[in-house]
């Protein structure tokens, strides 16, 4: 609802394992309302500086709001993180001493019923987090082939019942356009069996299925991870905070790829280079809210954060890990 208070998930985890100190240049490269933003800044007291990136304008002004105070210690862009190589050469920046990316849908936004990321509250069927863009989830829901949409359902949301939601999808928007996250939140729940008591919402699959779609969220992820480990300074970290199964298991996968940096030829059955890898994991397992957290924030539930830290590299240059397999 309008006016909750914003409050950062997994905050003190996310500060021990960035492992912040005084001075450096900081990352936050989801800043949303500038919670995470904020609590680097102080740890980073009095000389570090943290560039804020986020894709929404709107959650940018909110960050500046909340970090006027820092002055030019805290450095705002309206852009998407995957464009983070380029803001950091931008800024003359080589390295950084850490990263934070907070995944997904922030409270901003989820908040704001005219931005139709929530069914809670009537409202349009937008989902953009970057209004600039053109394609809505309305435009998805109402163009795409019956296929298509089963297949972003089951890809995205890991909806069991993709095909049939997808089905009526086509079958109401013939009858009139479907506009608003109630109507589609009503039409996916009629679609789905009832069972006894739920725990989510029947739509809830679906509008993350949808959310990610609009907003390309996993295209280029892993290939961001890599570029930013790149970018750390030898024993610097990044944190990486995910939302739901399909960004976990790519930030695990990614992460634990360059804890190996093999490049021996594709076809050899073992490796033969003994050429060390990017970064060490700081988390074996992902770090969950813990249930005083989940008690006090519910949308911190489904928080699992991964941290790697960057090993040694050669001095006086920054190292994109894809250029190395090349």
């Amino acid at each position: 609802m309008p006016g909750r208070t914003h409050r950062p998930v997994l905050l003190r985890e996310a500060l021990d394992a960035l492992a912040c100190r005084a001075g450096g240049l900081w990352v936050d490269g989801t800043a949303g309302a500038g919670g995470h933003a904020e609590a680097i800044l102080h740890a980073t007291a009095p000389a570090g500086r943290l560039v804020a990136i986020d894709r929404d304008a709107d959650a940018v002004e909110a960050a500046r709001r909340r970090l006027e105070a820092f002055g030019e210690r805290a450095i705002l862009r309206h852009a998407d993180f995957r464009q983070l190589p380029l803001l950091l050469d931008e800024i003359g920046a080589r390295t950084v001493s850490g990263i934070l990316l907070d995944l997904g849908i922030s409270s901003l936004q989820l908040d704001d019923p005219g931005r139709g990321f929530s069914f809670r509250e009537d409202g349009p069927l937008d989902m953009r987090m970057d209004r600039s863009q053109t394609a809505t989830a309305a435009d998805l829901v109402n163009t795409l082939p019956e296929d298509r949409l089963a297949s972003i359902l089951k890809d995205f949301g890991e909806e069991p019942r993709a095909r049939p939601i997808a089905r009526a999808i086509v079958r109401a928007r013939g009858q009139a356009p479907i506009r608003t996250t109630r109507s589609l939140a009503d039409l996916v729940a009629s679609v789905l069996p009832r069972r006894g008591p739920v725990r989510i919402h029947p739509a809830t699959r679906a509008f993350q299925a949808l959310r990610i779609a609009v907003n390309d969220e996993l295209e280029g992820l892993s290939r961001l991870l890599e570029q930013a480990v790149g970018r750390l300074e030898p024993g610097g970290r990044i944190v990486v905070i995910a939302f739901h199964s399909l960004e976990d298991r790519l930030v695990k996968r990614t992460l634990r790829g360059l804890t190996r940096r093999c490049v021996c030829p594709r076809d050899l059955p073992v490796c033969a280079c003994g050429r060390p890898g990017l970064v060490r994991l700081i988390t074996s397992r992902p770090v969950r809210p813990s249930a005083s957290e989940v008690r006090d924030n519910p949308r911190s539930r489904s928080a699992r954060l991964r941290a790697a830290e960057r090993l040694g590299a050669t001095p006086g240059r920054a190292e994109d890990p894809a250029e190395a397999r090349a």
